[in-house]
Parts: C-alpha cells; sequence; structure tokens
C-alpha cells in the first residue's frame, strides 16, 4: 500500500490543486494530512482525491465549523489531536506538531507529522519510520514537496512541486 503525506497546506489553493493532481497520477491508495489546511473551502478541494483522505488538526485549523462540515460531506476521517490506524499490518499514528508524540505511550511502525515545515525521514530501525514531507503550502515553485510512504518496506519518495 502506498500512502501520500502532505502537510501544513495554510489554505495555498494552488499548490492544494497541484497536490491532488500529484496523488492521483500517482495512484496512490490513501492519502494522509498531518493538519494545519485552514480552512473548509481548501479541504473541500481535497475531494477531487481517487483515494480515501485521513487526517489530523493542526494548531492553524481555527474555521472548526466549514472544516468538520466538508470532512461530514466528503466522507473524510479526521481527528483531533491524533489518529491511530492499522493498515496492511503496520501500526500509524498521525499526529500534527512532533511533540505530541511524547504524549503517545503506543508503539507505531509508521509516525507521520507536520507543523516544523521541514523534512524528515528518520528510520531508527527496519521496522519504524517517522516522516514529515516537509514545505508544501510554500509559494517558491520547485520548493515544496509531498510524500509517499510505501507499508511493505517503509522506504519513502518526495515529490518536488
Amino acid at each position: 500500500m502506498r500512502i501520500g503525506v502532505v502537510s501544513d497546506t495554510h489554505n495555498n489553493l494552488k499548490s492544494v490543486r497541484q497536490i491532488v493532481e500529484i496523488f492521483n497520477s500517482e495512484e496512490v491508495d490513501r492519502v494522509v494530512h498531518t493538519g494545519d489546511i485552514t480552512k473548509g473551502s481548501t479541504l473541500a478541494l481535497f475531494s477531487d482525491l481517487q483515494a480515501p483522505l485521513f487526517g489530523v488538526f493542526g494548531n492553524n485549523d481555527v474555521e472548526r465549523q466549514g472544516l468538520d462540515e466538508v470532512i461530514s460531506v466528503c466522507g473524510f476521517t479526521y481527528a483531533e489531536h491524533y489518529l491511530d490506524l492499522d493498515w496492511e499490518c503496520r501500526r500509524v499514528v498521525v499526529v500534527h506538531d512532533p511533540f505530541d508524540l511524547n504524549h503517545i505511550q503506543a508503539d507505531y511502525n509508521l509516525v507521520l507529522h507536520g507543523h516544523t515545515h521541514m523534512y524528515r525521514a528518520d528510520k531508527p530501525d527496519q521496522n519504524k519510520l517517522i516522516f514529515n514531507p516537509g514545505e508544501c503550502a510554500g509559494h517558491m515553485k520547485g520548493l515544496n514537496a509531498v510524500g509517499i510512504v510505501d507499508l511493505d518496506d517503509l522506504n519513502t519518495e518526495i515529490l518536488k512541486f
């Protein structure tokens, strides 16, 4: 299973449209947003994905009524602080702020986070990956990135746009 990972889109509609195109062309099986979408109108653009969307809220997701409405209408799976998933015999946790990982006791194979706008791919052992694709909503062409994680081997791919 291949998972598209995006973070901190911060209401950049142009970037979100490109992100949706990238994940659709890559034919990912699922997409995870690690927070800071900002507005419901931005989240609604993810309804064009050809894969289901999962995510958590970030510290800048203050327009909650609009976000919650889009989540309900589109059938997205969202959680407040962390999202605990079991996919392909792998335990996956999604948080926005990596500091929140200090409060999680369970052991996970894949940890996805955002907030820092910085790329991170730490593999402390063969069966664990901590991943953040980095900047996704900047205005500098070619410096934005999304990631793809292959759950079979926890290998990652960065796609810049």
